[in-house]
């Protein structure tokens, strides 16, 4: 399998990214680990004519805090975020479900940013970055704008990138330490990508749960925020009747498709398991 012909620049910052992605447009695409778009590219199933390289561009290798959120540069490898003590710290969300990521061969190469843009509904990133509220920075000749996670993700490996923009930085919301988070899957074994899975979050005081965000994941085109399922954890005690509503509440809100890994009913009876498992085994960080 060879790629189509393409051209190949590599900028040394982010004004000569945005530059040769102003020049370009739509024949261009971003290449930074490389893990998703060079197989599609083997495939033909992308094409693009020129390929615009970050990999020199270090003024995006980052990861910092910024107010209430930790901002990952667009070249930051998933492997040096999973080991980050600053992802550990402030996101252990995201540091949980980075190991669930590919195999540490990809995770080597492969960016926080790039899966996110890659937007595969079968990855774990895009769920995280929904649960978390991050913000997606897109940069262009223009400058730059910023888009919740909820408006960037529109569907099956599509986003609101604009020709011309590169994703720069990702801007996940802290978690207070009081909070609780955790990640399950399911997957066909190994390191094979999931069936379907859940990334929540969730805080309570006194008793009564005052904050909770849930996110599926291989369930549907796209990664998914389950909000009526958040709405039946909110206010309660998070008690077997409260848990037992916002498992409901997220069965009904998913409309997965069958393939030969499994079918719908597997799939939307899943989330509510993997739901209530994390509600019930995860312990505050």
């Amino acid at each position: 399998m060879k790629p189509a012909p393409f051209s190949f620049v590599a900028p040394e910052s982010l004004d000569e990214v945005v530059s040769a992605l102003a020049e370009h447009g739509d024949d261009a695409r971003v290449l930074a680990g490389g893990q998703s778009l060079v197989p599609l590219m083997n495939l033909r199933l992308a094409r693009p004519e020129v390929l615009v390289s970050i990999n020199r561009c270090h003024e995006l290798d980052y990861i910092r805090l910024a107010d209430d959120r930790l901002v990952v540069g667009a070249l930051v490898r998933q492997i040096d975020a999973e080991t980050s003590p600053l992802v550990q710290a402030e996101c252990p969300l995201l540091a949980t479900a980075l190991p669930h990521v590919g195999l540490p061969a990809t995770r080597n190469r492969g960016t926080v940013c790039g899966s996110l843009a890659h937007c595969d509904p079968l990855a774990e990133l895009p769920a995280v970055a929904l649960a978390l509220e991050a913000e997606l920075v897109l940069t262009s000749a223009a400058g730059e704008r910023r888009v919740p996670a909820h408006d960037f993700f529109v569907t099956e490996m599509t986003t609101c990138i604009e020709p011309g923009e590169v994703v720069s930085a990702a801007a996940f919301r802290r978690q207070d330490p009081s909070e609780r988070s955790a990640l399950h899957e399911v997957s066909n074994g190994g390191h094979a990508f999931p069936v379907g899975g859940v990334a929540l979050r969730w805080a309570s005081a006194d008793g009564v749960c005052t904050m909770a965000r849930i996110a599926a994941f291989g369930v549907g085109s796209v990664a998914q925020r389950l909000v009526d399922a958040e709405n039946a954890l909110v206010g309660s005690d998070l008690g077997p009747a409260a848990i037992a509503a916002a498992v409901e509440a997220a069965r009904n809100a998913v409309d997965p498709t069958g393939d030969i890994h499994a079918d719908a009913d597997y799939r939307r009876h899943l989330v509510g398991v993997l739901l209530e498992r994390g509600l019930l085994e995860s312990e505050a960080p």
